[in-house]
């Protein structure tokens, strides 16, 4: 598939990633996942601000909705730039390898792109979890007739974390500087800590005002 997959159908983004190649994978699903958890945080904002009844949180859902619409952009973008890291890492695969610089050469360059590719979807999962600490004040106070919603992205930003880590961990197996490894692990750590038990609130606060 050429060009951005922004530009590109719904479907053609599908049939790509059921196709026999590598790219999109796991990493464009968690990036676009995450994009849309903050898609959904956005509409929910949407459809309260202008409501008499949401006068007072008005001003909230406001600077909610910025928020939310930037991480939107930003997650969007990880759909194509994860694709992108990959080809750079297979490209540096195929170096070639006839000598002993050309060896050295391309090492580096393998080392140099798994970094690379580790750090985007590190990034990608700190994009995606940025969006939950907006479902809370959202499932609370914003339109009660949309709070499932919230919900769901909660939900959708616990699948895109982990889902994007996984690719930190399968890149970090292979990455020589222990210096960056353990400074990416931590990162993955930090990321993970607290997901389940917020997202859990969060989903008890949309329960609770289903339930009236």
């Amino acid at each position: 598939m050429s060009g951005s997959f922004l530009d590109a159908p719904l479907s053609g983004f599908l049939s790509a990633l059921a196709s026999g190649s590598a790219t999109p994978g796991g990493g464009s699903v968690a990036a676009l996942t995450g994009a849309q958890a903050a898609g959904l945080v956005a509409m929910v904002c949407n459809l309260t601000i202008g409501k008499k009844a949401y006068a007072a949180f008005e001003g909230e859902a406001r600077e909610l909705l910025a928020q939310a619409e930037a991480r939107r952009a930003e997650l969007a973008a990880f759909i194509q730039a994860d694709t992108d890291a990959f080809d750079e890492l297979m490209a540096a695969y195929k170096l070639p390898k006839a000598s002993d610089d050309e060896i050295a050469a391309r090492k580096a360059a393998i080392q140099a792109a798994t970094m690379r590719a580790t750090e985007v979807p590190l990034a990608m999962a700190a994009a995606a979890r940025a969006v939950l600490p907006l479902c809370g004040p959202l499932a609370q106070h914003g339109s009660r007739t949309a709070v499932s919603d919230v919900g769901a992205a909660a939900l959708a930003v616990r699948a895109a974390v982990p889902t994007a880590l996984l690719n930190v961990e399968i890149n970090l197996a292979s990455i020589d500087d222990a210096a960056f490894a353990e400074r990416a692990r931590a990162q993955a750590a930090a990321l993970v800590d607290g997901l389940d038990e917020q997202v859990a609130e969060v989903l008890a606060t949309v329960r609770a005002r289903i339930a009236g």
